[in-house]
């Protein structure tokens, strides 16, 4: 039977095995992508080029779109190299990066954006101390403080992951390297508890800032509520509603991938749920902030105005 060392590459799941449908999953994937690098890539360059959205949410949405950068590009651009060549294999080196990269950029999308709640609640509640408590200095450190336990959080999944004996094949069934899929070809069940044991704290924490969010914006509901002008209410609520959109489709993909009941589980659902979980939110997250944000709207309306005459 292998194991880890004579391992050197693994198998992943294809969408289809129709060449004709692989190439139209690779016209899909790459029109996501594009889209994805295109959106993402105006709010960096519009947050960057324009001084009236040096604020903290825009400092911290600017984060929130290489997150969203980085995330989709660790898993589409192989799955369209294998739809377009129709292969399935990628590299020992390659699935060990694929899941670093990958727990680094939703862990720490998933701090930040507990941050950006955090964000809106000082905004909406303490408007009076919101250059105090989100000063320059501290908004630098909420957002190094995301990406510090994303780093962390991936080093010790990734090294526990591949530290583990693997005797049951190379065939991961999904179309990018995951960790569950990869503790199933373990056959050491002392290491696999362990990493279990760092999901485990994984999922604490998890918790712990989903209580934070939630309790966020119950004091954020409380407070606007309150309000007794109707045209206060609505701007406070249009503030919200593009963060609100982002962690409901963000948490509401990855729970519904890891906590579907095992009785409808197959091959072609998991396929479908990761893809949406992996995919659609950073695709999705640059629309759900321009729809109603005429500030980054006209940002970007001036960078498009401007760009002939650079």
């Amino acid at each position: 039977m292998p194991n880890s060392s004579s391992i050197t590459e693994f198998l992943l799941l294809a969408f289809t095995d129709t060449r004709e449908l692989q190439l139209l999953h690779f016209a899909l994937f790459l029109g996501i992508y594009l889209a994805a690098l295109l959106g993402n890539g105006l709010i960096l360059t519009a947050v960057a080029c324009d001084h009236r959205l040096h604020t903290p949410m825009y400092f911290f949405l600017f984060n929130l779109a290489l997150l969203d950068l980085g995330a989709i590009s660790s898993t589409l651009p192989k799955a369209m190299a294998n739809s377009l060549w129709d292969t399935k294999d990628i590299s020992y080196q390659g699935c060990a990066a694929q899941v670093l990269f990958l727990v680094l950029f939703f862990d720490a999308e998933y701090s930040l954006i507990t941050v950006m709640a955090y964000d809106r609640y000082v905004a909406i509640c303490k408007p009076l101390h919101y250059g105090t408590l989100l000063g320059s200095r501290a908004c630098a450190q909420m957002a190094a403080a995301a990406w510090g336990s994303g780093v962390l959080t991936a080093v010790l999944h990734t090294a526990n992951t591949f530290s583990l004996p693997l005797c049951r094949g190379n065939a991961v069934d999904q179309f990018f390297c995951e960790i569950p899929q990869i503790l199933k070809l373990s056959c050491s069940d002392s290491d696999y508890h362990r990493e279990h044991a760092v999901i485990g704290f994984s999922l604490y924490v998890f918790f712990c800032c989903f209580v934070f969010i939630v309790v966020s914006y119950v004091q954020i509901f409380r407070t606007v509520l309150s309000m007794p002008s109707v045209q206060g209410r609505h701007k406070a609520f249009s503030t919200c509603l593009p963060h609100l959109a982002v962690v409901s489709l963000f948490l509401s993909t990855i729970m519904f991938a890891h906590l579907k009941p095992t009785s409808i589980s197959s091959r072609s659902l998991d396929l479908v749920v990761s893809f949406l979980y992996s995919v659609v939110p950073p695709a999705v997250n640059p629309l759900i902030y321009s729809m109603r944000n005429q500030e980054l709207k006209d940002a970007v309306r001036k960078l498009f105005e401007n760009f002939p005459y650079q």
